[in-house]
C-alpha cells in the first residue's frame, strides 16, 4: 500500500474490500457458532461457561466506572491484538475474530432458549453497535498490514510505513468506538435489560 503509484483512493478500495470480507468472515463463524450450539448445545454451554468466566466475570463490577475501564481494557487489548495478528500474515487476526464469532453465535443461541429477542437485543445492541465495528476495523486493519507483508515479500510495499498509517487509523476509528463502546455497555445497557427484563 506505500507504492507511490497507489493512489490514496486504492488504498481507501483496498481498506473498504478488506474490511467487507473480514464482516463476511465474522458472519459466517458466528453462524458456525450458531449451528454448531443447535446440533450439539454441550458445546454451546461449555462456550458459554467459558465466556462468563473469562469476560463476563472479569467486568461484573458493581461500580459503573470500574467496569467501563475494565471492558475498556479488555476490549483494546483484544483489538490491539487483532490488528497486531496482522504481522502473522494476519493468521492471529483471523482465528481471533473466528473464534469471537463463534463464541457470539454459540452463547446467542443458548441465551435465546430462556430469553425473549427483544431480551437480547437489548443486552447486545446498544453497545454491540460501537464494538462490534471497533472489532471489524481493527481485523480489516490487520489483515492489510498480513496484505502488506506479503507484498513486501515481492518487494512492492514499505510494511513500516504502511504499518504507521495503519496504527493511526486503529487511533481514529477503533479506539474513540471501544471508548464509546465501553460507556454504554457500563451505563446504558444495563439499564434497558432492566427495562425490558
Amino acid at each position: 500500500m506505500s507504492d507511490p503509484g497507489v493512489s490514496p483512493l486504492s488504498e481507501r478500495s483496498l481498506l473498504g474490500t478488506t474490511t467487507t470480507v473480514t464482516i463476511l468472515l465474522f458472519i459466517i463463524s458466528m453462524i458456525v457458532g450458531w449451528i454448531g450450539t443447535v446440533h450439539n448445545p454441550a458445546i454451546g454451554n461449555e462456550l458459554l461457561s467459558l465466556f462468563q468466566k473469562e469476560i463476563a466475570g472479569q467486568i461484573t463490577i458493581q461500580n459503573p466506572v470500574d467496569m467501563c475501564l475494565k471492558i475498556f481494557a479488555n476490549n483494546l487489548e483484544a483489538c490491539i491484538l487483532l490488528f497486531l495478528g496482522g504481522a502473522t500474515f494476519g493468521i492471529l487476526t483471523l482465528v481471533i475474530l473466528s473464534l469471537n464469532g463463534i463464541v457470539i453465535g454459540a452463547v446467542t443461541e443458548i441465551i435465546s432458549k430462556g430469553h425473549s429477542a427483544l431480551f437480547i437485543a437489548a443486552a447486545i445492541v446498544p453497545h454491540g453497535i460501537f464494538e462490534v465495528p471497533a472489532f471489524i476495523i481493527a481485523s480489516a486493519l490487520g489483515f492489510c498490514m498480513a496484505q502488506s507483508l506479503i507484498a513486501e515479500w515481492y518487494g512492492a510495499a514499505d510494511t513500516a510505513a504502511d504499518a504507521g498509517r495503519l496504527a493511526r487509523l486503529f487511533l481514529l476509528y477503533v479506539l474513540p468506538l471501544i471508548a464509546v463502546a465501553a460507556v454504554v455497555e457500563s451505563f446504558i445497557t444495563p439499564a434497558i435489560i432492566q427495562i425490558v427484563a
